[in-house]
């Protein structure tokens, strides 16, 4: 039998969140519970407008790249503008004829090194050609709102992340820099800073992929922002009638997933762990392994699923600002173990599809999975599949769809009527 979800911990997708100096339009409440319109209609509405698509870079897969793919479901004849890209990935989401790179694109290898052309990220923005559109859409993470919208054209930023290596967590990445790195930083990031909240002026709207996400674009642009919550492909996943007795992490092995935690808590208590995916931190992780931790690398997208299905619970000691992967586990009827911040404050739901730990520590994800294991029984794996599929692509397809039309609407372009 599954746990009452606690009304407390609930979200609501649609909700505005700004600073007290900006008023927020209230939550229309009846718009919670609208039925879901077919993405062929909104297609068909959106049909005649010109559409831009500005994504940072197109250089491999990931959450950012995934909700662009999304968007051109309803924007089949959007053009997408990116500060670089490699071909042979970009051509998984847009072909070659509707896809424009910046002048970096030219400097040889620029998809390898892009995060170092960071500096020169603004001038790069501001000269893309966006002329001509009614409808440009920002996907910003690195950056991407900078360009600038022609003034007849609505611009809509969906927002992963203000940067954070501009903002929150820029300490976090000085300190694990080199010196030549550390002063690079010292002398970039200040002019960066004032870029980034002038281009902010340059959005319309915004909208955030969480809520957490929302506070941070209202505490550093003073903006309100609309929370749809990104695109997880939760029918791709199936709950297992068997359980294996492990715990499972997935993803990149980077310092601020925290992986270390995972493996000092589970080597402690003795637990058997399976690591997947590789990383820069790759080799120190593993000089932190003993005998009941397991790297398996890169695995096939079956392999994965078949991963998260089995696993006793999914373990997440990082700060995410959405999180994909505790959704994708979700979906397989697997519970999630979550540092209480960031996006799985929204996510996880404690008692319904897993717990929080309140502190970034061993002792703090110990307690929490021998809480786990006292009461793991309690934990239903239809009930967390159900409440995953809340994150759906169809839901995001048409809130973000009805979020744009809103804001053509308001705007008096003819294709944000409603039908």
């Amino acid at each position: 039998m599954g746990r009452q979800q606690d009304a407390s911990v609930m979200t609501i997708e649609g909700e505005i969140i700004a600073t007290p100096a900006i008023a927020a339009a209230p939550v229309d409440a009846a718009s919670q519970i609208t039925p879901l319109r077919d993405e062929a209609e909104w297609r068909a509405q959106f049909a005649g407008l010109r559409v831009a698509i500005v994504h940072y870079w197109l250089v491999g897969p990931g959450g950012g790249e995934n909700v662009v793919k999304t968007m051109l479901r309803i924007f089949p004849q959007a053009v997408v503008h990116t500060l670089v890209a490699d071909p042979d990935y970009s051509r998984t989401i847009v072909p070659d004829e509707r896809l424009r790179t910046s002048f970096l694109q030219k400097i040889p290898g620029a998809s390898r090194f892009h995060r170092s052309l960071l500096p020169v990220a603004p001038m790069a923005l501001e000269n893309l050609d966006l002329d001509g559109y009614d409808l440009i859409i920002s996907s910003e993470s690195g950056p991407a709102k900078g360009i600038m919208p022609p003034l007849n054209a609505v611009h809509v930023c969906y927002c992963h992340s203000p940067m954070r290596y501009l903002w929150d967590q820029y300490h976090h990445y000085r300190r694990d820099a080199s010196a030549l790195k550390r002063l690079v930083l010292s002398i970039t990031v200040p002019r960066l800073r004032l870029w980034d909240v002038g281009s902010a002026l340059r959005v319309d709207r915004f909208v955030a992929n969480s809520r957490y996400v929302a506070s941070r674009i209202a505490r550093y642009y003073r903006r309100p922002a609309e929370v749809i919550y990104p695109p997880v492909e939760v029918d791709d996943f199936a709950t297992s009638p068997e359980v294996d007795d492990y715990y499972l992490i997935t993803g990149r092995h980077v310092s601020y997933k925290r992986v270390d935690l995972a493996i000092a808590a589970c080597n402690r208590l003795g637990r058997r762990l399976v690591i997947t995916g590789k990383g820069p931190e790759t080799a120190a992780l593993r000089k932190l392994a003993g005998p009941t931790i397991e790297f398996v690398g890169q695995c096939s997208f079956a392999e994965l699923k078949r991963y998260y299905a089995r696993a006793r619970a999914f373990l997440m000691p990082g700060e995410e600002d959405f999180g994909i992967a505790p959704v994708e586990a979700m979906a397989s009827g697997r519970p999630v173990i979550a540092y209480a911040s960031g996006g799985a404050t929204e996510t996880v739901v404690p008692g319904l599809s897993g717990l929080h730990f309140a502190e970034q520590s061993v002792d703090s994800l110990v307690a929490a999975i021998e809480a786990f294991e006292r009461d793991e029984a309690g934990f239903d794996a239809a009930a967390i599949r159900t409440h995953a599929l809340s994150f759906s692509r169809e839901r995001f397809l048409d809130s973000f769809a009805r979020f744009v039309a809103a804001a053509l609407a308001a705007r008096g372009t003819a294709a944000g009527t409603f039908r």
